[in-house]
């Protein structure tokens, strides 16, 4: 092939022509290598197992769950915890894996054999050695962990749910009853794992709850004597009181003034009782003592003169102004029938003798003793308005402050309520929801599809194991034509010969030889004839 020429279509169909073989035989036999290795290296076998994750059976607006963390990242923690170096290690020692090299991964296996073919005169002097197969703990769990797949579920087409529907849960071992064994295992982790991590989770935020609910209790509690306290010391002085205060106050005002007056008047009332009780006093002792009726008379006009003092500050129809009235009439009688001087000695023993006060002296005594007892009433009930009165405003001024104060301990105690009830309605949900948990109707893992039994062994795959070394084959088959056909030099095309020699073709002498003869021929005429083309080339120029 000459090189810096554009090659068509039918050149290439013309290499492949040529080497054809070299394209057959390495596929062949890169595709028979495959093959046979695929029946050589250790057969692996993978366990398949799908598990839903199953919704609560009370619904969530009657019991709410207390786990409410992402699936995704709980099972990437309970992934985590299950092939943790703890757990596969005593899966290893339970099941005796790896216990045969045949089980071992095909990296090991290739290493392994090519040691022992480098070695083996080395091995044949120094005998077997008894740690020559023995492979460390650390080495064979992370064998494990590479074996054991755990992949979610993809979400179902169509939804916008990012929740996990599931997972699939694949074990690769070199026997197919081990990897259903480890598979099956593995499957019950997952499940028991969920469920002791929720009732734990469940369990936990129950008593974080309680002990919260403790807490706002005794605030409560604390807020609620300090609250009855303040209502105790300020009984009648609290904000819903003001309006009842400023109603009683605005009723004892005028109650006050009504008891004022008549406690003036009951005084006045006894003053002039007791002046006209001792001017009836003096008249009857001095009627006593034989006096004269010119000391009625002195009497009688003692009353005249005080009868418009009264009536200027009285009307005619007051009880004072009537009962002087009478006091006047009575004493005009007794002046009109009182005896002559010489009968004066002998009536006049006659209130000795008796001692008998009149009629109306006793009168008069019983209008003080009256009056003492109604000045002695309005006054206890004065005492009494004015202390009530005085508390009242006492209890109004008071007011501002105290409703600054009940604001304050309103406001904490509705706070430390709220948040008592609060946390006593998230604790009544959380002992619920851990109660679902312990009796497994709430959030579960279910195994769909059981551990299946392998068959068929996964790895190595005959058929693509062949396809892969006949792709081999035709890639190397390629790169070996490829260079064949580069290291040719032959002139099979006029246009080699154009390129070859740079100049253009003038004509074309046919041939009627056979195609042996001709190919003969022109390969002898284009020896000979090169030396003579070159020389002729360098001329031209």
């Amino acid at each position: 092939m000459v090189a810096h020429r554009e090659l068509s279509v039918e050149d290439w169909l013309a290499i492949v022509r040529r080497r054809l073989w070299w394209l057959l035989i390495p596929a062949i036999l890169c595709a028979v290598a495959g093959f046979f290795l695929s029946l050589v290296l250790p057969k692996q076998y993978t366990s398949h197992t799908r598990v839903l994750v199953e919704a609560p059976i009370v619904p969530d607006s009657y019991v709410k769950p207390v786990v409410s963390d992402d699936l995704n990242r709980r099972l990437a923690s309970m992934q985590g915890e299950i092939l943790s170096r703890t757990r596969l290690q005593h899966l290893v020692e339970q099941f005796g894996l790896y216990k045969d090299v045949n089980q071992a991964p095909m990296e090991l296996l290739v290493n392994r054999l090519l040691s022992r073919t480098r070695l083996q005169h080395l091995v044949e002097q120094s005998g077997p050695s008894k740690d020559a197969d023995q492979v460390p703990m650390e080495v064979l769990v992370d064998r494990l962990q590479k074996s054991i797949e755990v992949t979610p579920l993809s979400p179902t087409p169509g939804t916008l749910s990012p929740a996990l529907l599931g997972f699939n849960i694949d074990v690769t071992l070199g026997q197919a009853r081990l990897s259903q064994q480890v598979c099956t295992e593995i499957t019950s982790l997952f499940m028991e794992q969920n469920l002791r991590r929720r009732e734990q989770q469940a369990e936990d935020t129950t008593q974080f709850l309680a002990k919260q609910l403790d807490d706002a209790k005794a605030k409560f509690d604390e807020q609620d004597a300090k609250l009855t306290t303040f209502q105790n010391q300020y009984v009648g002085a609290q904000p819903e009181d003001e309006q009842t205060n400023l109603t009683l106050l605005t009723g004892l005002t005028p109650q006050l003034e009504a008891v004022t007056q008549d406690l003036n008047q009951a005084l006045q009332t006894k003053a002039f009782a007791e002046s006209m009780l001792s001017q009836q006093l003096a008249a009857w002792k001095s009627s006593a003592d034989g006096r004269s009726p010119q000391t009625l008379q002195q009497q009688l006009s003692d009353l005249q003169n005080q009868l418009p003092l009264l009536q200027a500050r009285y009307t005619d129809k007051h009880p004072a102004v009537l009962k002087l009235e009478e006091e006047i009439a009575e004493l005009q009688k007794r002046i009109q029938d009182a005896p002559p001087q010489g009968q004066s000695q002998s009536i006049s023993q006659e209130p000795k003798a008796s001692a008998v006060e009149p009629l109306q002296i006793q009168e008069f005594r019983a209008q003080l003793h009256q009056a003492d007892l109604t000045i002695s009433q309005r006054k206890k009930e004065q005492e009494e308005l004015q202390h009530q009165i005085k508390v009242l405003q006492g209890r109004i001024q008071l007011s501002p402050t105290v409703q600054q104060e009940f604001k304050a301990l309103t406001r904490d105690y509705q706070t430390a309520l709220n948040f008592y009830n609060e946390l006593l309605k998230k604790r009544d949900e959380a002992q619920m929801a851990t109660e679902l948990e312990r009796r497994q109707q709430g959030e579960n893992f279910r195994v769909l599809d059981p551990p299946s039994f392998p068959e068929r062994p996964s790895f190595p795959s005959r058929r693509l194991f062949t396809l892969a070394g006949l792709a081999a084959g035709l890639g190397l088959g390629a790169g070996l034509a490829y260079v064949a056909e580069s290291r040719d030099k032959s002139l099979r095309k006029l246009q080699d010969v154009e390129v070859y020699l740079g100049l253009p073709t003038l004509a074309v002498i046919p041939s009627m030889e056979s195609a042996r003869r001709k190919d003969i021929v022109a390969h002898m005429v284009a020896r000979s004839e090169l030396p003579a083309l070159g020389t002729r080339r360098a001329r031209v120029r």
